[in-house]
């Protein structure tokens, strides 16, 4: 089987709900995975805007995730330390945990791009609040496979 993630909210490449943007509700969208590769010890999430006018904004970072975890619900997500298991980092709003697509108004749909990896490291030794050249550096050596899901946003 191969890893892949997928979402209730919305398939590859096509609009995520205004529920999960910053004219909505502002919760991240369900998350769900399979075919994680055989001898993962940890799962990292980068969800990131390169479409943003500033350049790529990260709206997520979730690191030392058990392998045991397969779904992520739907939810409000801005506490270090995730409810299922692992670590947040710092987004491009300066917060920690989900931050919704908000792309300015009028400009074309942003992609935000969900990168899901499987890495052979239990922990990858960073605290909360890290960012995200902090966690690819740490996952540097440990990445075993990744898998990404594409959403689309646009506001009128």
């Amino acid at each position: 089987m191969d890893f892949r993630v997928t979402s209730a909210a919305f398939t590859d490449n096509q609009p995520i709900p205004q529920a999960h943007s910053c004219d909505g509700d502002r919760t991240s969208p369900a998350l769900r995975w399979q075919g994680v590769p055989s001898g993962t010890r940890s799962l990292a999430l980068i969800v990131h805007d390169p479409d943003a006018p500033a350049g790529d904004f990260v709206h997520w970072l979730l690191y030392d995730v058990p392998p045991s975890i397969t779904e992520l619900p739907s939810g409000t997500y801005n506490e270090a330390k995730f409810p299922l298991g692992g670590l947040q980092g710092q987004n491009s709003f300066g917060d920690l945990g989900y931050g919704a697509p908000c792309p300015p108004q009028g400009s074309p749909p942003h992609h935000y791009i969900f990168t899901l990896y499987a890495l052979k490291a239990p922990q990858l030794g960073l605290p909360s609040g890290a960012s995200r050249e902090q966690l690819q550096a740490a996952m540097r050596g440990k990445i075993l496979a990744q898998t990404e899901l594409v959403g689309t946003f646009q506001r009128p």
